[in-house]
């Protein structure tokens, strides 16, 4: 799709929304709407509220930074609201909103969690037959949802970690079942929500005694919990981008978490808030037939998800040498300092190419059925 150079590329950015992931979310944002060249684009900067309410907000990078410890946030003070939130629907009348979403070129979905990665966007824009960056509904929801995620890169030969599921309905009948599987592959373990992002609602459970708090603790976020095997290794995690012009996926160069004595996990607190207990080693010192396998593994992926335009894939390198798949994230962080952009400035593409480039992808890629 070509635009001449009188006509500014017109770009919804869609962020905050209703999971407990809202302030990276916005913190996303703003490091995206800083890296969109005024002169290329015509931003429209569309908020959720954590109530549902979408409006028309501020596109000040500044606004939607983490100050100290001050996540930013979506309110609908002073702003046009599109559409008033839980339990209604409207209308608007031809003039009411100064741009409607389906006049922009693109929309830059840049939600994390339920209520937006998860699908439920995606299906909202294919609907409405406008282009977008990121996943469709299959792989968004799949990416979404931990243990469907590993059946299906199991099914397609990926090793991925033990897992114990522990159902929406109520935890109590599912205790002692639980507990024996759990018991199967051994303590420590990871409890964590099955369809949450950002470590929210993730304990580390050393033994039985621990285990039903962090269950109660992940239900907080979502009904359906996962208990996994801890793997003991390296946290290594690769960068993916869809192909230009038809062709395989990309692969970055792979990076390394390093957690300082004062973290069991890599958890909210030390992906975004400020401390120095945490290293991101980019490229990972890794061999370069191990850097090549996780790329390979990363590719893999991607497609048996059936994935579009990015996602970063999380690996465990085990102490012998053999790789698991942690997951994979169809929207990860995004701002200037998350590992996403970090892994591909170091493999040469900066910031604001790397966002160029997403923008390009969604113009490129028809609509409906592909």
């Amino acid at each position: 799709m070509n635009y001449s150079q009188d006509r500014r590329i017109r770009v919804a950015v869609v962020f905050g929304g209703r999971s407990s992931e809202h302030e990276i979310s916005c913190v996303t944002a703003g490091g995206v709407l800083a890296a969109l060249d005024p002169r290329r684009y015509e931003v429209l900067p569309i908020g959720i509220t954590t109530s549902g309410r979408w409006v028309l907000t501020t596109a000040d990078p500044e606004r939607l930074a983490i100050h100290g410890h001050t996540m930013p946030a979506v309110d609908d003070e002073g702003g046009t609201v599109v559409l008033p939130g839980r339990g209604a629907l409207s209308v608007q009348s031809p003039g009411e909103v100064p741009h409607a979403l389906g006049t922009v070129d693109v929309v830059f979905p840049l939600l994390h969690g339920p209520y937006g990665e998860d699908g439920t966007i995606q299906g909202l824009l294919e609907l409405a037959d406008v282009r977008y960056v990121g996943s469709g509904v299959l792989a968004s929801a799949v990416g979404m949802d931990k243990h469907v995620m590993k059946l299906l890169l199991a099914g397609a030969g990926l090793p991925v970690t033990r897992h114990v599921l522990v159902r929406p309905s109520a935890w109590e009948p599912q205790r002692d079942r639980v507990v024996a599987e759990v018991e199967a592959f051994g303590y420590p373990v990871f409890v964590k929500p099955a369809r949450a992002g950002s470590s929210m609602g993730v304990s580390k459970v050393h033994d039985e005694s621990e285990l039903e708090a962090a269950v109660l603790a992940a239900r907080e976020h979502d009904p359906k919990v996962l208990v996994e095997e801890a793997v003991t290794g390296r946290e290594v995690e690769c960068a993916v981008l869809e192909g230009q012009g038809g062709g395989e996926p990309e692969a970055s160069v792979v990076g390394e978490i390093r957690l300082g004595a004062g973290h069991d996990l890599y958890d909210f607190e030390a992906k975004y808030l400020p401390g120095d207990d945490v290293a991101l080693d980019i490229p990972a010192d890794l061999p370069a037939d191990v850097a090549e396998r996780v790329r390979r593994m990363s590719i893999d992926a991607f497609q048996a998800l059936s994935c579009e335009s990015l996602a970063r894939v999380d690996f465990f390198l085990r102490d012998d040498g053999s790789l698991v798949v942690n997951e994979l994230n169809t929207m990860p962080g995004f701002t200037p300092t998350s590992m996403f952009p970090q892994l591909w400035a170091k493999t040469g593409i900066d910031y604001p190419s790397l966002v160029d480039r997403l923008v390009d992808t969604a113009l490129r890629r028809p609509t409906g059925l592909r």
